[in-house]
């Protein structure tokens, strides 16, 4: 269900052929430059904007006390502006230290970015995101979109045990 929202916002803002020309570009081993222009585009930072907003944790404050609700108050118009102007030199404030417990009965400790850290990262992703997609293997699972620890085990079944 996530991928099919995910593709109506690329479809929405224009972006998905862009994307899937960087993904085709990429698996031809194709290089990339000048990519700065496509990370700070207005749709680009509409879609990062989205993504981000229907987050859980886009209610979540960082160092600097604001959420999503801050941000929302302001214009379409300005909040990209505002990215844009980031993107000229782009410093990330310190994140908020949190520890949340663990199943264990231990600590994690959790960073948490500002709202706006998280949307100029969000921006990045969306545009490295597809060029990386396409030189990893196909079995390759870990901290990858739409991939679980359920699709590895999956995976492992439908593979023929090697003879030696």
């Amino acid at each position: 269900m996530t991928k099919q929202k995910k593709l109506r916002h690329l479809e929405y803002y224009n972006l998905q052929e862009t994307f899937d020309n960087l993904y085709a570009k990429s698996k031809q081993g194709g290089l990339f430059t000048n990519l700065m222009e496509l990370i700070s585009s207005e749709e680009n930072i509409r879609l990062a904007y989205r993504n981000i907003k229907r987050n859980a944790g886009s209610n979540t404050s960082g160092v600097d006390g604001k959420t999503m609700k801050d941000i929302e108050k302001l214009s379409a118009e300005k909040l990209v502006e505002m990215i844009q102007e980031k993107f000229r030199f782009y410093k990330p404030k310190s994140v908020r230290r949190k520890e949340i417990p663990k199943p264990n009965g231990k600590m994690r400790p959790l960073g948490i970015p500002t709202i706006i850290d998280r949307i100029v990262q969000q921006c990045i992703l969306q545009v490295l995101e597809p060029i990386c997609e396409a030189k990893f293997h196909e079995r390759n699972n870990g901290f990858r979109p739409n991939r679980s620890a359920e699709n590895a085990l999956a995976q492992c079944y439908r593979i023929p045990l090697e003879k030696n």
